[in-house]
């Protein structure tokens, strides 16, 4: 059988795979290939915490591939020539991959396959990672949407659920056999492992995945998915987000499992749904609006009178020592598990951008380099929608309260004290709010800050000041008309 490379990216698994289902339909042998070329990534290299993740990731790939007598074949450097290198090693008809949607990786991609149809390869890329291609959807005057909740009724009016199919269980064999360097080699894991505390919770690779949605859908996680997901406390999201976006598994048939939940849990099931719905809203935004990573989406923002940017200050913020115990405790959570609570994350967000008046491009890059599931789409969008200067983004003046966010979703402190030690053994409400309790920190403990670095109340009236003088100058910048 003629052979063709199988480029594997952020699609790293075997099921629902579209580029290596092509490649068998096509009768041709796959050669699996794996490029680690940071480098063409742009301004957003991934971070440490993500290449932890991958490492682990691509070591299970290259198990599954063992077992069904094919290997991951690795190489570092120019994709390009790296892919044309293989071509004439493997003698390949084809080249097969599943999109990615970056900007820089669009632009490499498309090139890539211009210059290979070019020589008369044929070169093929296919939907892997999302419910809806991110052109797929538009307003009723031919615009890309600003707003989630009409996007999501175009998305339902529209939806076709992929079919999903199973990993071959033998791979055709192959003489080829191109030299390739080993994972290891790569330099993604961590010398001192920093890393520990991820492992606890995450298993990577698409095993690990299958469990993960295997006890969010089958020990009635899912059921109580509305009422639990705002806990930071309990395991009441599905922390399937690094899952997907290192591509190990699909979305497809994450939403094909939980549909087989049954009747019972259809509501919960359906709230599910609208968050993946949110991370197909965020893929939309970043192609049709590809400046967002790196400048505020409305441009009237742009002359927004941010705070000096102190490194103590922001160092404070990174290692949970802000004072504030929730805040405190996601940035912590953070640290040691690679992973922040959702409704967490909106916390530590608004403090920094509200409170604190830092440019919301301090906390993107923080998480970019410290979460598993760092994805530039969401990344993005979920920094611009909390500093309110993104597309559908919270009004300026909603700043997060922490103190009454804490009372309503870690009311006991639960959360808190896991995270925050020093006020474990404190009083639920001395846990929330220290500073207004004579609670003694734990023996042999930091002590905790007596105070928060800013003022809670002052801080969030300067921040609406500032804000809404901006909010109410007219735009100059084109790229809100856009």
């Amino acid at each position: 059988m003629p052979n063709a490379i199988v480029w594997f990216r952020n699609d790293l698994r075997l099921r629902d795979n579209p580029a290596l289902d092509a490649a068998l339909r096509a009768g041709l042998t796959p050669i699996p290939v794996y490029i680690h070329a940071p480098h063409e990534e742009g301004d957003w290299v991934p971070g440490a915490a993500s290449d932890a993740w991958r490492h682990r990731s691509l070591h299970a790939l290259d198990t599954d591939l063992r077992v069904r007598g094919s290997q991951l074949h690795v190489f570092r450097g120019n994709s390009s020539r790296i892919l044309q290198m293989l071509l004439a090693e493997t003698n390949a008809k084809a080249i097969f991959w599943n999109r990615r949607y970056e900007p820089f990786i669009q632009q490499r991609d498309a090139d890539i396959k211009r210059d290979l149809r070019a020589l008369g390869i044929r070169a093929e890329s296919f939907n892997g990672s999302l419910l809806f291609e991110p052109w797929e959807l538009q307003t009723k005057t031919g615009d890309p949407f600003r707003v989630f909740a009409p996007f999501w009724r175009a998305a339902r009016a529209q939806w076709r659920l992929a079919p999903v199919t199973e990993a071959p269980h033998r791979f055709p064999a192959s003489t080829a056999g191109p030299s390739s360097i080993g994972i290891d080699a790569l330099g993604l894991a961590p010398r001192v492992r920093w890393d520990s505390g991820f492992w606890t919770e995450f298993t990577p690779g698409e095993a690990g995945a299958q469990r993960a949605l295997k006890i969010f859908a089958d020990d009635a996680a899912v059921s109580l998915y509305r009422s639990a997901r705002d806990i930071p406390s309990v395991r009441g999201t599905s922390k399937l987000s690094p899952h997907l976006h290192f591509g190990e598994i699909s979305p497809a048939r994450i939403v094909h499992e939980l549909e087989r939940t049954g009747a019972g849990a259809a509501l919960d099931v359906e709230a599910y749904v609208r968050e993946l719905g949110w991370r197909e809203f965020a893929h939309h935004v970043l192609h049709h609006f590809p400046h967002t990573p790196q400048r505020n989406f409305n441009p009237r923002f742009d002359r927004f009178a941010w705070a000096e940017a102190s490194m103590q200050a922001l160092r404070a913020w990174q290692q949970g020592r802000t004072g504030v115990p929730i805040v405190d405790a996601g940035l912590r959570e953070l640290w040691t598990a690679g992973w922040m609570h959702n409704r967490v994350r909106m916390i530590v967000a608004s403090f920094l951008t509200k409170n604190l008046r830092l440019h919301w491009l301090h906390g993107a890059r923080w998480f970019w380099e410290t979460l598993v599931d760092a994805d530039l789409a969401n990344n993005s969008l979920g920094w611009q929608w909390v500093a309110g200067t993104g597309v559908d983004a919270a009004p300026y003046f909603r700043v997060f309260n922490p103190i009454l966010q804490a009372r309503k979703f870690d009311p006991e402190g639960n959360y808190i004290a896991r995270w925050v030690p020093e006020l474990a053994e404190a009083p639920s409400a001395a846990r929330i709010e220290p500073w207004r309790h004579k609670a003694a920190p734990l023996p042999g403990a930091d002590p905790y800050p007596r105070q928060p670095m800013v003022d809670l109340l002052a801080s969030r009236e300067r921040a609406i000041a500032a804000f809404s003088a901006c909010s109410h100058r007219p735009a100059t910048n084109e790229h809100l008309s856009r």
